[in-house]
Order: structure tokens, then sequence, then C-alpha cells
């Protein structure tokens, strides 16, 4: 009794499902049979009008994804080729020569043809799905990177901030003019890297998510211009750090969001400042590449542990902070980064080259003039 009940609701699906669909099937046979009729008038050849009814079912099959309408379409093209373009016209005639075979061979085709075109639709919408749950995964696993690199690289200077400034309320009688300075001006850079991270959260908000897919506006805009002005902002943070720049002569515009690859470059740069542990130069590098322009910031500093490369844009920064220092973490910056350069249709990676590390990031569809 379970099976059958189980079949019967099934039978009960399909033929709701027929039902619901037969609009859309009537409106397509409607106008094959109109279609046709034209065809016949003109040429009286019954082949073409075979082909007619054989698109319409593929369309009837493509609009429904109902089995039960593919095969109504299906007998009633057959039948009404019979009876209405067939001799004698305006009935049934079965007896003709050689017509049982073409009348059984139509049907198959129809038959397979409208059930082959329902499961590629079928399969497509649930490949669809699929992509939509692994976009909502990669959502999440963004998000719990994020939250993870939040509680070090957050944490870590408001803890050096609440410290230092309760050290210098508890012993500014005792304290000399330069320790309370340099006391103030540990605040400072700690509140200043507070800033930064806070800008990062924000840029995330300028990311647009439709339909699961992170996209921004992007307008067309100058290289040369980008760079400049991220490269001034670093410069006014770090007027000891020397940044070598090198880009092409020619004027090269790229569609992005300006601000954001902007905060991308900053970034980088303060993350080859912060972990490079080293006096040397910054460099950065822009070189087209086929249909992409390829942005490297590259450092002369101690590299990174290979066991990290493959998991820095996840979140978890560069190196573990074992000082207390709250610029040893990069988790948010990386992360965000690489969130960035994704929704641009590009890419970022890492890797060492012979005297230290360098980031490359790519943006598609650049235009020289």
């Amino acid at each position: 009794m379970k099976g059958f009940h189980i079949n019967s609701e099934h039978t009960k699906r399909a033929v709701m499902n027929l039902i619901r669909n037969l609009p859309i099937t009537i409106e397509y046979m409607a106008a094959a049979t109109l279609v046709s009729t034209l065809f016949f008038h003109f040429s009286k050849n019954v082949t073409n009008i075979s082909i007619i009814y054989t698109l319409a079912i593929i369309l009837i099959a493509r609009a429904t994804s109902c089995y039960g309408a593919g095969i109504v379409a299906s007998l009633y093209g057959v039948f009404w080729v019979n009876f209405a373009y067939t001799y004698p016209y305006m009935s049934f005639n079965f007896t003709l020569k050689g017509y049982p075979i073409t009348f059984v061979g139509m049907t198959l085709i129809s038959c397979l043809t409208s059930s082959i075109c329902i499961m590629l639709t079928k399969q497509n919408v649930q490949l669809k799905e699929q992509e939509h749950i692994l976009m909502e995964a990669e959502k999440e696993t963004i998000k719990a990177n994020l939250m993870r690199a939040m509680s070090h690289d957050l944490r870590t200077p408001l803890t050096t901030i609440i410290g230092s400034s309760s050290l210098y309320l508890d012993q500014e009688k005792s304290m000399s003019d330069g320790d309370k300075r340099q006391l103030i001006l540990n605040i400072a850079e700690d509140a200043q890297w507070l800033l930064n991270m806070v800008e990062n959260l924000l840029s995330i908000t300028r990311i647009q998510d439709e339909r699961g897919i992170a996209s921004v506006a992007k307008t067309e805009e100058s290289l040369e211009e980008v760079i400049s002005e991220a490269v001034i902002r670093f410069r006014k943070r770090f007027p000891d750090v020397p940044v070598r720049v090198s880009i092409p002569e020619s004027f090269i515009t790229v569609p992005m969001d300006a601000t954001l690859i902007g905060q991308v470059i900053n970034n980088l740069l303060e993350n080859a400042y912060f972990h490079s542990e080293s006096k040397g130069p910054i460099d950065l590098v822009a070189i087209p590449k086929g249909s992409y322009i390829s942005i490297s910031i590259k450092d002369y500093g101690k590299g990174i542990p290979p066991a990290l490369l493959d998991t820095l844009f996840e979140g978890g920064g560069i190196y573990k902070n074992q000082t207390g220092d709250g610029h040893k973490g990069m988790g948010i910056g990386l992360s965000i980064c690489k969130t960035i350069i994704n929704a641009h249709g590009g890419e970022i990676h890492a890797d060492n080259h012979e005297e230290g590390a360098r980031f490359t990031f790519t943006l598609p569809d650049w235009r020289e003039y």
C-alpha cells in the first residue's frame, strides 16, 4: 500500500504539472500549426512541416521542463501532420505506403528530443542551484575569516591603546617628557592602525552582491592616477619608507572602483613595510599581460614562510603575533584585498623572490591610449 501511495502521489504531481504547462504547449503548437499551414499552402512539402513541429516540441521542452507536455506535443504533431497535410486531407490515413514507419519514427524522434531537452534543462537548473550553494558557502567562509581576523587585528591595538593610556594616567608625574611622548606616539600609531582597519571593513560595503556574485560598480580610471594617489597616501603615513614605482609610459585606463583598488594597493604597501622587517625600498610595478594588467608590490625583507603561502588570504594573517605589536596581523587587510580583486574579475597571489616577498594582483580589460 505504501508503494501504491507513492506512485499515486507521483502521478498526481505529474498530471498537475501537465495541466499547469498546457497553456504554453497550446500556444507553441498553435504557432507551429499556423506556420505549417503557410508553408504547406505555398510549397506542399510535408518534410518542412515535420521540422517545424519538431522545433516547436523542442521549444516546449525548454519552456516547460515537463515530460508530459513534450509527449502530448509530440503526439499532436504526428497526428495533425497526418490529418491536415497528408493525402487524403482532413482525414486520418495510416495505410499509405511507408507511412507507418514514418509515423513511428517521427513519434520516437519527437519524444526523444523532448525528453533530452527536458533532461538538459533540469540539469542546468541543478547546476545553477549547486553554484548558488557554493557561492553562499564562499560568502560564509569570507565572513568567518573576517571575524577571525577581527578578533586579532582589532583587539591587539585596542589592548595596546588601553595599556599605554592607563600607564600614562598612573605614572604621569613620575615619567619623563620623552617617555610621555613615546606613549602618546604609540597610542596615535595604534589609533591610526585601527582607523585603517575600519576603512578596510567599510570598503566591503562598496561591494554589491547580486544573486550571490560579488561585483563592484566600475568606471574607466587612469591606472597612473590610482597608483599615485595610493602611494601618496602611504608616504604621508610613512615618509621615511622609499617606494619605487614603475608603470608604462603610455596612458592606461582600467575599469575599476578606484577607491577599492587604492585600498588594496595601500594595504599591500603597508603589509610590505610592516612584515618585511627591512629598511630597504618597496617596488610597485605595473605591467600589461594580455588582457590583464598585473600590479606587483615587492619588498626586500625576510619573505613569507612557505607553509603560509596557501592560506595568506584566508584571514589568518602573515605571522603569529608574539610581541603584542598591533601591526603583526594583516588578516583583515589581505582577506579584503582578495575579496575586492575577485569582485573586479581579477586574481591575487603571493610568492617569494630571491630577496623578499612579492604580492601580485591582476585587473582585466585594460586599455592603452
